[in-house]
């Protein structure tokens, strides 16, 4: 479960101001990724925070309206499809993260970013590896991430029905890939994950 640890580190080391961040979507066919950064007040106990992927949607729901009102600060951000496309989804990824970070408000001087690379930040950053289930502040970071882009697939799913995004979230499923092959991509489909359609 996470909890506090990394935070009080960046605290005892001199710094005053640390956040969370985390993405969500690196994995679809089609739509953005999304990122999210969070900064909590010190201490505070959110009941059954954990890494996104661990809690029902139901309870990501109801967790990430708690965060947002009670965090100090936090930032939602996208890099979109074309981006991702231009420059790699770890680019599009760490893009969508530093463009969250930069919402918050007071600016943070220490990020922890969730996974094994923290790149281009203009403050001190420490990559954490499964952070979103040890550090609240990237645990809480990653709902808001989640929920975002699950919302975002709803409204793709209404722009493009035939696709069915409300069901697959843009995921490489069997259904969605068969639907890619026989309709062909729309506009959000990330082309550089379509390789599977010159097999």
């Amino acid at each position: 479960m996470p909890d506090y640890t990394y935070e009080l580190e960046a605290l005892e080391a001199g710094y005053s101001v640390i956040c969370g961040t985390d993405e969500a979507g690196r994995g679809p066919l089609a739509g953005p990724v999304c990122a999210a950064a969070v900064i909590l007040p010190q201490g505070l106990v959110i009941e059954g925070l954990n890494d996104s992927k661990k809690i029902s949607e139901k309870k990501r729901e109801k967790l990430f309206d708690i965060i947002c009102k009670e965090a100090v600060s936090y930032g939602i951000a996208f890099a979109t499809a074309e981006e991702i496309d231009e420059i790699n989804i770890l680019n599009a990824s760490q893009l969508a993260m530093r463009r969250a970070v930069a919402q918050l408000s007071p600016k943070p001087d220490f990020v922890l970013v969730d996974g094994n690379i923290a790149r281009d930040f203009e403050m001190t950053a420490k990559p954490i590896v499964k952070g979103d289930s040890l550090s609240m502040s990237i645990a809480a970071a990653s709902i808001l991430a989640k929920v975002t882009r699950d919302r975002y697939c709803m409204e793709m799913d209404a722009a493009y029905p035939e696709y069915h995004f409300a069901a697959h979230k843009g995921y490489p499923t069997k259904e969605h890939m068969d639907l890619v092959r026989e309709l062909g991509p729309c506009p959000l489909h990330r082309k550089t994950f379509l390789k599977f359609l010159n097999k």
